[in-house]
C-alpha cells in the first residue's frame, strides 16, 4: 500500500499566476486558511533552492501547527519541490516530501499536490482532510 498522498485542482488561470499566487503570503494565507473565528496564519518564504519556507497555523494562537519546508527545486511556473517538518500540536514532529505542479491546460492550470514519506496510512489520511477547503480558498483569491 502507498503512503502517497495526491490531489490535483484544475484552475482557470495561467501556470505563471497560479505559480505566483501560491508563493506569495496572500496566497499561503488563503491555502491555510479557515473561515472560523481567530484562526491564525502567518507566512515567511525565502523562495530560492535552500530557502526556507516557514508558514504557522492554527485554530488559535495557543493551538499552532507548524510547517517548515526546504525548497529543493523551483521552476517557475511549474514546479516546487519541498522538503517539509511539521511540527504537530503536542510538540511532535513529522518529515516528508512535497511536490506542487503546475501544468498548461487549455488555458487553466492543473495543479497537482503530491506528499509522500507518511510513517502511518492514518496520517496521510489527516493530511487529506482539509485540501479540498485548501484548494477551494486559493482558486477563489484568483
Amino acid at each position: 500500500m502507498s503512503r502517497e498522498l495526491r490531489y490535483e485542482r484544475l484552475i482557470q488561470a495561467s501556470p505563471a499566476r497560479v505559480f505566483d499566487l501560491f508563493t506569495s503570503p496572500a496566497g499561503q494565507r488563503e491555502f491555510y486558511g479557515n473561515d472560523s473565528p481567530g484562526w491564525v496564519v502567518d507566512s515567511r518564504c525565502e523562495l530560492r533552492v535552500g530557502g526556507a519556507w516557514e508558514i504557522v497555523f492554527g485554530p488559535s494562537p495557543g493551538e499552532l501547527y507548524r510547517h517548515r519546508h526546504v525548497f529543493e527545486a523551483i521552476e517557475r511556473p511549474r514546479r516546487l519541490l519541498l522538503a517539509t517538518t511539521e511540527t504537530r500540536l503536542d510538540g511532535s514532529r513529522l518529515a516528508f516530501s512535497t511536490e506542487f505542479t503546475f501544468a498548461p491546460r487549455d488555458g487553466a492550470t492543473l495543479m497537482t499536490m503530491i506528499q509522500w514519506g507518511f510513517p502511518s496510512d492514518e496520517l496521510r489520511e489527516e493530511h487529506g482532510r482539509g485540501l479540498l477547503h485548501a484548494f477551494d480558498r486559493l482558486e477563489r483569491a484568483l
